[in-house]
């Protein structure tokens, strides 16, 4: 058995509905339970990844009632202990905050690990070592830690963290968070060699996290004590949407990163199929029962019977529930401005 940290503690988000990967996910399928990275869910992928470094009982999911089932069902070792059942849609400060609430309540000494549901990281091993390292420098310096990725290209999708001084021991300041760039900043960033790719993967004490949101985030501070109390509806109710790098990232003086010693994707739109599966040696990837012929640079989904591509490149293909929709992987990620112009009917 692994000698297990005995304050370390594990959070998951898993409540996004993952609408760039429409017409497969969905909200009561989301992408977080679709094979995107591997032959398995995303989730379930997640999941292991974590737990040689966590026991079960110390992990805990973030989604609402209505995933509960699915989640459960697909993560057969977990229970409902292992569920934090969100009361309605909220951004990640107010999640983030009531998460670590309750585990304070469980553990004062909890040592918080935030990841998301739908990344696809390897190798695994070096990932946690990298969160085993995150956690002893959050307790020793008493800063939030981010974890950013090197970028491999002028990504224009992704946030950017300018790296600042570095800390005794290891990890870095955070000069400043930037959202994302147009192009040629992209590209200017990824020369410099001075700013990584802002991950949205995070540890801190729980109890630092708390008193950072009381300090610097007007906007729950005044809630907080609602969480601290498990109230979890009223505090739900007292809170707005709001993202943790726009409510306390941006504004902390605490903030600390490490760089990923891993590769990393946050698997955002279709295009990511290209990057997370393998492809063949005409750079096609396929999920389901698909047949590229005579195609190059061709994704191709289908859990709906089989897709076939004949002589085509520069596609992306989805079939499933009755849906087919083409664009380009360029595209991909323009897929929220389709869906606001479609039916609902059409949009599920």
């Amino acid at each position: 058995m692994p000698a297990f940290n005995p304050h370390l503690w594990c959070v998951i988000l898993a409540g996004g509905v993952g609408s760039r990967f429409w017409p497969a996910s969905t909200p009561t399928v989301p992408k977080q339970l679709l094979p995107l990275g591997s032959e398995r869910p995303l989730i379930r992928d997640t999941v292991d990844r974590i737990l040689p470094l966590i026991p079960a009982e110390r992990l805990r999911i973030l989604a609402g009632a209505h995933l509960s089932a699915p989640l459960l069902g697909e993560l057969t070792e977990l229970g409902p202990d292992n569920l934090l059942v969100e009361p309605g849609a909220a951004g990640t400060a107010p999640v983030l905050a009531w998460a670590a609430a309750e585990l304070v309540r469980q553990d004062p000494d909890a040592v918080m690990i935030s990841l998301h549901a739908d990344h696809v990281i390897h190798p695994p091993g070096a990932f946690r070592a990298l969160l085993e390292e995150a956690a002893s420098l959050a307790v020793r310096h008493r800063r939030l830690f981010t974890i950013g990725a090197r970028p491999t290209r002028p990504e224009t999708g992704y946030g950017y963290i300018g790296v600042g001084a570095d800390l005794p021991g290891g990890g870095c300041e955070v000069a400043e968070f930037i959202e994302k760039p147009d192009r040629a900043t992209a590209k200017s960033y990824v020369a410099s060699g001075e700013f990584l790719w802002n991950t949205g993967l995070f540890v801190w004490r729980a109890a630092d996290l708390l008193e950072q949101l009381a300090r610097w985030t007007p906007e729950l501070a005044d809630a907080l004590p609602l969480a601290r109390a498990g109230d979890t509806e009223g505090f739900f109710r007292a809170v707005p949407t709001l993202s943790i790098d726009e409510g306390l990232l941006e504004r902390s003086d605490r903030v600390g990163v490490v760089a990923a010693t891993f590769e990393w994707d946050d698997v955002g739109a279709w295009d990511a199929m290209f990057r997370t599966r393998p492809t063949d040696e005409n750079g096609n990837v396929g999920v389901g029962e698909v047949f590229p012929v005579e195609c190059q640079r061709v994704a191709l989904y289908t859990s709906d019977g089989p897709v076939v591509a004949y002589g085509v490149q520069d596609l992306v293909v989805v079939r499933t529930a009755g849906v087919t929709f083409v664009t380009t992987p360029e595209r991909a990620p323009d897929l929220k401005k389709l869906l606001v112009r479609l039916p609902e009917e059409i949009r599920g």
